[in-house]
């Protein structure tokens, strides 16, 4: 079930709002103000806001500025819903980065086309996010297997070279010595691509092979 939060001050609207929208089988949150708004937005992420601009603490515009610039509720489509009808008025909601905007009073139709319309756009969001995280998922696969195999061979040939040299009447401790700097060295190697990936904050996929990516991990090309 769709989830959409509607934020007016005035608890007629809220409860008209409500009424339509849940006989079409939306779940409705509500809140009274600005503030509450965007507490409940970031709290329980609804699919879609109907946001009222005339409020007193804070207005619908102000309110709409501030999901769009957060981490948590930029992705969340916003229809602001006022009496206003002038051009400026409009041009102020979508220059803060609200999607629609339904003027009142509206008719059913209308609002419901609106809102089915604003719906669409959040669920080909989500599946933009979901397709991404898996592409991040994979090149980081890739990235790690391709940065780590070298590292890991030399591993596994100095510890075949340990246990022969252990196997031997007369062990060279200079050997033993000389495979476990090779064993320290992949050691490291391994390390600094794992701090390296565990520091990324916004990753930047490079090409690997033909329809395969990996995440660009330093300058250097492979």
């Amino acid at each position: 079930m769709k989830k959409i939060l509607v934020i007016d001050d005035l608890p007629e609207n809220v409860f008209m709002l409500q009424d339509r929208l849940e006989n079409e089988g939306y779940e409705v949150l509500t809140a009274y103000d600005g503030k509450t708004g965007i507490e409940k937005a970031r709290n329980d992420l609804p699919d879609l806001i109907l946001l009222d601009v005339m409020m007193p603490d804070i207005t619908g515009i102000e309110v709409c500025q501030t999901l769009v610039n957060d981490e948590q509720t930029k992705n969340i489509p916003i229809i602001l819903v006022t009496a206003k009808s002038g051009a400026e008025d409009t041009r102020e909601g979508l220059e803060a980065g609200a999607f629609d905007y339904i003027k009142k009073p509206f008719n059913r139709i209308e609002l419901l086309a609106r809102v089915k319309s604003a719906l669409k756009l959040s669920e080909a969001n989500q599946l933009l996010l979901d397709a991404e995280k898996r592409n991040t998922f994979i090149a980081t696969v890739v990235t790690a297997n391709h940065k780590i195999k070298q590292p890991l061979t030399l591993l596994s040939l100095s510890s075949a070279a340990i246990k022969r040299e252990l196997s031997k009447e007369q062990i060279s401790r200079e050997v033993l010595l000389n495979r476990l700097k090779y064993i320290e060295t992949a050691v490291k190697e391994i390390t600094d691509v794992l701090d390296q990936l565990n520091s990324i904050k916004d990753p930047v996929l490079a090409e690997y092979t033909k329809n395969i990516k990996m995440i660009k991990v330093d300058d250097e090309s492979e």
